[in-house]
């Protein structure tokens, strides 16, 4: 076939109604026009644009599937053959389908299999693997399995041979397993042994001596799977074990890492951390299984900074590894501030004069010290109280070359050991104009109680209130409020910001009702801050309303006001971050106990996203008497729609702070096996989220888990909690 007949009809298909990627496939046929020009550049640019549009991100569409007959007789006029029969492949393998029918895509590349299957034989090896490949994704065993069998028995290319293993067990694993225990022999290649076990593993074959042997000697085994997959094999393979869930897979991969990590070469080593790195990720039991195998690699001359970097991950379990990292952060360099950034957590007596005596040049350290929060924002650090740091602190603060984070850093920890930090108010009082936000919350907690520091303090948080920077008035009014019980100034600010658009009056909004009773004169300038409705504003607006709305009510107990505001942020649809809006109004909508009653639509609407469902039963459960809680609204129904969030790894505080609400007897038998495998099971939950925070924030999710079940399976809980009362209105 040539190439104009392989395009023979191209005109009479109804392109202009088909969609892909980018609208109107209109431009489809003079894209395969370009691709089976004569021009090698412009083919290259036509195909590139085939990939963005009809292949999207792997994304397929109402065209790519009409698209699909003419790509496969292209391939099979010997144009571009293995370049076609890739795209082919990662048509047919893909499941992300938009505005076409499931698997029609797939079904269309099956159609074309008699092409497709006859370039198996061709002469050139990258186009025999490319078909093979082709056709593996095509779920069609009955056509393509026994021709791809045949082929096994004739082909004698090494990277074809791997490509077909792939294949047959993917058509159809029963029958492609005896094919794959074959090519296991110890005597084969190292690809074709290692494609090999990956196959079995697909094929849900046991693990034996054999696949672990081939595995470790293939070892550097980057690069020896298909060209046309995204795969690391030894990550693939412990991957693929962990995921199997069973105690002896599980050691089944913790065995294989632990003999690979053992492996001198530098290559061999760098790849089974990072498969480490992976299972750790994974798997709640392998930091602590894993780490005797990883802790030797901190003494070699020249440590690998991936065990460095995965250690910070699981900090909290490697205080073994306290006396290595304490030598590695004495060095110099980056190395070293992330091993002393570990230490911090792993071993934080260690850590404290480390950190004294180079904080210059430790910032990742002392952000760890910290942790790392918002600037502005006072935490209760674990970071111990040391003299000798202190100093250090009060010597950097003093010092103009101390910029960006920083001074916000410092004076976080200060804030974090509080009056222990005394001494340094004059450093703060100085650095003062430098860190508007942290600054006055870092004053207010270290100030003495009485005594000439505390009246230069107030002074300055009084000055730096009424005529600082505005972007720091606030902060300063609010911690000046704090520490004397001044609230001219405090509702000045809040007075000021009430005019605002975004995240300071949400901040405002928030200190409104520690105010009390003074908060009655800011009504009048709420009022008019919540008159416009909030459709269509930014999300800081839209978040700053429902905060603002919420302290309204809790001065006033106005409900007429505030739930409508409530209602139309939460059906707010600005994109897919006012989906958090929708959370933390629902969380907001609490406070009004039986007021928020009105919200019920809108509540039961957010019951449907395992985002918003705690969030939403928690104001249901807050607003509704018990009557109302029947059908969709039962307790136990709730109670299963709060687990899935908590499954989904998605506010998993308030999955278990409703389910306690929910109580005991909401739970099935069921219900409290699911949380029993949050507590325990060894399959991590959460799996998105800051890289190096990831596992924390399971094993908190986890510590959590175990908490909500002990007291819900705790002699004499309480069978049908009532919902939390509402906020009593200051009605000012």
């Amino acid at each position: 076939m040539n190439r104009t007949l392989a395009l023979a009809g191209l005109d009479d298909r109804p392109w202009s109604e088909l969609d892909h990627a980018y609208g109107s496939a209109e431009d489809l046929p003079a894209l395969l026009r370009s691709l089976a020009g004569d021009d090698p550049d412009i083919a290259d640019g036509a195909l590139d644009e085939l990939y963005g549009s009809i292949l999207h991100q792997g994304t397929v569409y109402p065209a790519t599937a009409e698209a699909v007959p003419f790509l496969a007789r292209l391939a099979a006029a010997g144009h571009r053959s293995a370049d076609l029969l890739v795209l082919l492949g990662g048509i047919a393998e893909s499941t992300d389908e938009y505005g076409v029918a499931p698997g029609a895509c797939r079904a269309a590349v099956a159609g074309q299999l008699p092409s497709v299957l006859g370039l198996t034989g061709a002469g050139e090896a990258r186009v025999r693997q490319a078909a093979v490949w082709a056709a593996g994704h095509t779920a069609a065993p009955v056509e393509a399995w026994p021709v791809l069998r045949r082929r096994w028995e004739e082909e004698p290319d090494e990277v074809v041979r791997a490509e077909l293993v792939t294949a047959l067990v993917r058509l159809d694993p029963a029958r492609g397993a005896p094919t794959a225990l074959a090519a296991l022999a110890p005597d084969g290649p190292a690809r074709l042994r290692v494609t090999a076990v990956l196959a079995c593993l697909a094929a849900d074959l046991p693990w034996d001596t054999r696949q672990h042997d081939a595995v470790l000697a293939a070892l550097p085994a980057e690069g020896l799977v298909s060209a046309f997959e995204q795969c690391e094999p030894l990550h693939a393979v412990v991957g693929a074990l962990l995921r199997r869930g069973t105690a002896e897979d599980r050691e089944a991969a913790f065995v294989l890492l632990a003999d690979a990590l053992r492996v001198p070469a530098p290559d061999v080593r760098a790849e089974a951390v990072w498969a480490a790195d992976h299972a750790c990720m994974v798997s709640r039991s392998a930091p602590a299984r894993l780490l005797p195998a990883l802790l030797p690699l901190l003494d070699e001359p020249e440590p690998p900074h991936d065990v460095v970097t995965l250690l910070g991950k699981v900090a909290e379990q490697a205080g073994a590894a306290g006396t290595a990292l304490a030598r590695l952060a004495a060095g110099d360099g980056d190395l070293a501030d992330r091993a002393l950034a570990v230490l911090v957590t792993a071993a934080p007596g260690l850590a404290a004069p480390l950190l004294a005596e180079r904080l210059p040049e430790r910032p990742l350290a002392l952000a760890e010290a910290v942790g790392a929060r918002t600037p502005g924002t006072a935490v209760s650090a674990p970071f111990p109280y040391d003299a000798a740091l202190l100093d250090a602190v009060r010597r950097r603060l003093a010092d103009p070359g101390s910029k960006g984070n920083e001074p916000i850093h410092l004076a976080l920890l200060l804030a974090s050991w509080g009056q222990r930090a005394a001494s340094a108010v004059p450093e703060l009082l100085d650095a003062l104009p430098r860190i508007p936000l942290a600054g006055p919350t870092a004053l207010a907690a270290v100030c003495p109680p009485d005594g000439e520091p505390r009246t230069r303090t107030a002074e300055a948080l009084r000055a730096a209130a009424l005529h600082g920077p505005d972007g720091g008035r606030l902060s300063a009014a609010r911690a000046l409020h704090g520490l004397t019980g001044e609230s001219g100034p405090l509702l000045a600010a809040i007075r000021a910001e009430l005019t605002g658009e975004g995240r300071s009056l949400r901040e405002a909004a928030r200190f409104v009702t520690g105010l009390g009773e003074a908060a009655g004169e800011l009504v009048p300038a709420m009022r008019d801050a919540l008159r416009e409705r909030p459709e269509g504003r930014s999300i800081p607006r839209l978040d700053a309303l429902a905060e603002l709305a919420v302290a309204l009510w809790d001065i006033t107990g106005d409900a007429a006001t505030t739930v409508p505001v409530l209602d139309a942020v939460i059906r707010a649809d600005g994109g897919p971050w006012t989906r958090w809006t929708a959370l933390r109004t629902a969380r907001l909508a609490v406070r009004l106990g039986p007021a928020a009653r009105p919200l019920r639509p809108a509540l039961e609407d957010l019951l449907a996203t395992p985002l918003h469902a705690p969030a939403a039963v928690l104001a249901l459960l807050a607003a509704l008497p018990e009557e109302e809680l029947h059908g969709p609204l039962e307790r136990t129904a709730l109670a299963g729609q709060v687990l899935d969030a908590a499954e989904s790894g998605v506010d998993a505080a308030g999955a278990f702070e409703a389910l306690s609400t929910l109580g005991r007897a909401a739970l099935t038998g069921e219900h409290l096996h699911r949380v029993e495998r949050l507590a325990r099971g060894d399959r991590r939950v959460v799996t998105a989220g800051i890289e190096n925070r990831i596992i924390r924030a399971d094993e908190q999710l986890a510590a959590r888990a175990r908490e909500t079940l002990t007291a819900l399976t705790a002699e004499g809980a309480d069978a049908v909690p009532s919902g939390p009362p509402a906020r009593t209105p200051l009605r000012g």
